[in-house]
């Protein structure tokens, strides 16, 4: 059995150049994980932030559902804690606050096991010109392989 993908945050790729991926828990209410599973969720402005001394995935938008208890709804926008293990944290913080670097949310799934994931990564921002030579590559590549699947015998 395969993850079942909820959100990717392609905008992530875009903007920083990925260093080390790491698997987290997340924790959420009842009314969260069902709205991940409708696929009511986006990660596009997403990031994490240490607040004293745990990881929170800040402005992930996790919509409410309609059938969810009509009287308390949620913020969409809360942060929502992290889970890693203690050794993955420090690293994580020594990266952050002495290197200088970024963590970024890459998306939410559900693992073989059936439990919310998220993949974050320790990422560097790109400039301007490092983007420009990525979609290059990208537009190169696609010429290239199009030039090969028309190509005659």
């Amino acid at each position: 059995m395969a993850i079942n993908i909820v959100a990717q945050n392609k905008k992530a790729r875009h903007d920083y150049e990925i260093l080390e991926k790491f698997e987290a828990g997340i924790v959420l209410s009842g009314a969260e994980v069902k709205a991940l599973r409708a696929k009511r969720t986006n990660l596009s402005d997403a990031f994490c932030r240490f607040i004293k001394g745990e990881l929170y995935l800040m402005n992930a938008h996790i919509a409410h559902l309609e059938t969810a208890n009509k009287y308390f709804t949620p913020d969409t926008r809360a942060p929502r804690k992290l889970l890693l293990h203690k050794k993955e944290l420090e690293k994580l913080y020594v990266k952050v606050h002495k290197d200088g670097l970024t963590i970024v949310p890459l998306m939410i799934y559900f693992n073989e096991r059936n439990y919310a994931k998220v993949s974050i990564a320790i990422a560097k921002g790109k400039k301007l010109h490092d983007k420009r030579a990525d979609m290059k590559a990208k537009t190169l590549d696609r010429e290239a392989k199009t030039a090969m699947k028309n190509r005659s015998y």
